[in-house]
This record gives C-alpha cells, sequence and structure tokens, in this order.
C-alpha cells in the first residue's frame, strides 16, 4: 500500500481519499446528505455533484438548523504566500457559492502570524505584502463585502485576545503534539497558534460551517474538543479534495515545489500555454496513430481532471470530452488546448475582478457591514 502525507503544511504522495476519511475520522457525503443540500440550495455545485466535494463533519447538523430556521455561519482562511495558484482558489469559489445558497456571514481568517512562524525564511516585512495581494485575490472571488470579514491575525488578536487565553489553557501540549506531530524542536509559537485558528468558529452563537481542504481538518478536531467547554457548538467542515499539481493527479498543487507543478494567478497567456503543453501530465497514448486507436485514459490526464474540477460545469459537455478522448476522438493537443483557453478566459476575469477589489478591500476589512460590527466587538 502505497503511503501518502497530509497535515496541514504538507501533503504528498498517492492519497487516497477513502483511507483519509478513516484516518481523520471524518464522513462520506452520501446521497442523502446531497439530496438535502440540492432541497436546501436549488441545485449541486459541480464540485458538490461530482464527488470533489467528499467529506463531512456534522454537515447534517448544519442543515438541521438551517431546516429549522436556526442559522450557521462559514469560517475559512489563508495562510499568506508570495503568489497564489488557481488551487488555493477552489475551496473558496466552493464558499462563495455556499454563502450566495445561505446567505450566510462569512469570516475569513489571514493567519499572517501562523505563516511568520512556519516560514523562517520569510520576514515579517514579506508577510504583510503577500498578506495585502493575497486578500484581493480572495476578494476577486466575489463574496458579499457586507457579510463577508477579511482580518489579519495580527491586527484582530486585541479583540479576541481574552478568549484566545481562555481556549489556550484548555489546550494540552501533548495534544497539539499528538494531532500536528510537533517535537521538541518545534518553536512555542507554532505550539500557541492551533488555539488562534479555532478561534473564528466562536464568532457567532449560531453553529459554524468551515469549508476547507482536508489538510485543515486536524484544527477542527482540536476545536471540537475544546467548544462546548467555552459554550460554543462543535464545528461543522466540509472537505474538498486536492487540485492535482501539473505534472501527476496525486499530491497537491503547490507554488512552492516549482513553476511547473502550478498555474499562478499572475501567468499570462504565454506561460500557461508553455506550462499546460510542458508539464501537464498526459493519459494520452505514445502516438497518434496509436492513440486514435487504443484512445486516453481521462482518470490520468491532468487536463482533464481540471476540467472536471473546475473548468467544465456542465455534465453533458463533460461527459462528451471525456469519452471523446476515452475513444481517442480527442486528441492529447486538442484536450490541453481547450484547458488552455477555459485557464486563460478564467485569468483574465480575475485580474479584471481583483482591480476592482482594491476599491472595496476597506468593505471587507473594515467599513463593511460585517466588519464595523466585528471591530466593536471584545470577547472575553
Amino acid at each position: 500500500m502505497q503511503d501518502f502525507t497530509v497535515t496541514p503544511w504538507e501533503v504528498s504522495g498517492d492519497i487516497d481519499y477513502d483511507r483519509l476519511v478513516r484516518q481523520f475520522g471524518t464522513s462520506r457525503i452520501d446521497d442523502n446528505l446531497r439530496s438535502r443540500m440540492k432541497a436546501a440550495c436549488g441545485e449541486f455545485h459541480p464540485m458538490l455533484r461530482r464527488d470533489f466535494v467528499f467529506s463531512h463533519r456534522d454537515l447534517n447538523l448544519v442543515l438541521d438548523d438551517h431546516e429549522k430556521g436556526k442559522g450557521f455561519f462559514l469560517y475559512t482562511g489563508r495562510g499568506p504566500s508570495k503568489g497564489m495558484h488557481i488551487g488555493h482558489l477552489v475551496p473558496l469559489i466552493f464558499t462563495k457559492w455556499l454563502q450566495e445558497k445561505f446567505k450566510v456571514n462569512l469570516y475569513i481568517e489571514i493567519t499572517d502570524d501562523e505563516k511568520f512562524l512556519y516560514r523562517r525564511e520569510y520576514s515579517w516585512k514579506d508577510i504583510g505584502e503577500s498578506a495585502h495581494d493575497n486578500i484581493l485575490d480572495i476578494a476577486a472571488v466575489g463574496f458579499d463585502p457586507q457579510r463577508t470579514f477579511i482580518f489579519r491575525d495580527s491586527e484582530y488578536v486585541k479583540n479576541v485576545y481574552p478568549l484566545l487565553l481562555r481556549t489556550a489553557r484548555k489546550i494540552t501540549g501533548s495534544t497539539v503534539k499528538a494531532v500536528f506531530g510537533f517535537d521538541d524542536s518545534t518553536n512555542i509559537g507554532l505550539s500557541f497558534y492551533p488555539a488562534y485558528q479555532v478561534i473564528p468558529s466562536f464568532f457567532e452563537k449560531k453553529r459554524c460551517l468551515i469549508p476547507c481542504a482536508i489538510d485543515q481538518d486536524p484544527y477542527w478536531r482540536v476545536q471540537r474538543d475544546v467548544a462546548e467547554g467555552l459554550g460554543f457548538h462543535k464545528t461543522a467542515a466540509i472537505h474538498t479534495k486536492f487540485l492535482p499539481p501539473l505534472q501527476g493527479v496525486s499530491g497537491k498543487m503547490s507554488s512552492s515545489a516549482g513553476q511547473e507543478t502550478a498555474i499562478l494567478l499572475t501567468d499570462d497567456e504565454k506561460a500557461v500555454k508553455n506550462k499546460i503543453n510542458r508539464y501537464a501530465f498526459s493519459g494520452g497514448r505514445a502516438t497518434i496513430e496509436e492513440h486514435r486507436r487504443l484512445g486516453g485514459n481521462p482518470d490520468i490526464d491532468v487536463p482533464y481532471q481540471w476540467m472536471k474540477i473546475l473548468f467544465e460545469p456542465d455534465d453533458k459537455k463533460l461527459r462528451t470530452v471525456h469519452d471523446d478522448y476515452l475513444a481517442g476522438r480527442l486528441l492529447t493537443g486538442e484536450l490541453k488546448a481547450m484547458l488552455i483557453d477555459r485557464i486563460n478566459s478564467f485569468l483574465k476575469g480575475h485580474r479584471e475582478k481583483k482591480k476592482k477589489a482594491e476599491k472595496e478591500i476597506e468593505s471587507f476589512m473594515y467599513k463593511g457591514k460585517l466588519a464595523k460590527e466585528m471591530w466593536s466587538r471584545t470577547y472575553e
């Protein structure tokens, strides 16, 4: 059995998602939950319909609260880096859909403190510059600025510090060592940080739902251990799989692993074309003649997987691409060209939205309805 690693800081290997669910103690999203989501939202998001959003904690309880009129709220986050890539946007795009469908508040934590503690090569100035740029990319996804609060940990800590200390007092060193694998060489800042990451799940007395990639789930295990003792609900979570890197369907996309693994949000049309043509792992055959005769394998073909996850929402059109590639009617070069066009169109739209976000950033962080309310709060 091939091994793999999934932690908040490292994802590698050929991931067995069924095995990961068992290891993390989460639950698969079954047909009953999908039906309830469709009834609540009026439709399926393609990521949910195609099992890319695949695992959960207490999603059934969130839907119970919604159906009873109690409501819930959303929380997600981002550790700032020098360049966001398409994979970073995937959980955010699904989060935007949830906010639109349920009309709920959303809290987005920018974990500048955690990134500084973990990435020793970054200066505090580097972190600040990256955080500002990442916030613009996040705002460009299209969240409701009146229902969304984006905050940097280092700024908002003064509002939550008493609650943060009460939370930290309930989390032992043995717990964070067991959950995160910390040892005696881990700096004490990282050992303290998990207490802060659970704090936004306490921003409302309603149940919290956290959409995230499944590598972030260890934090929510810690939250669920301490929440009720502090007077809050155990958080719920809904997990995505990973957008595969260009060179293969295992692991996840990572800009730090090399430019050839990821499409950055800043990549121009020429860079996108070059990366897809040179690096995107193909399920095609060695020659055109062999491909026409034997067909390709869409299950291992990265361009097809990206189309399935993000770039072709229409099931009938995706089925045509799948069947034509499998039968050899669609060539590898043609499938790559199709993906290149989709990505460049997507990135062009994103860059335009990012420019507009420069005018909205104050609403998300300080001046919008929810933001102003949050800055007026303190938590004892």
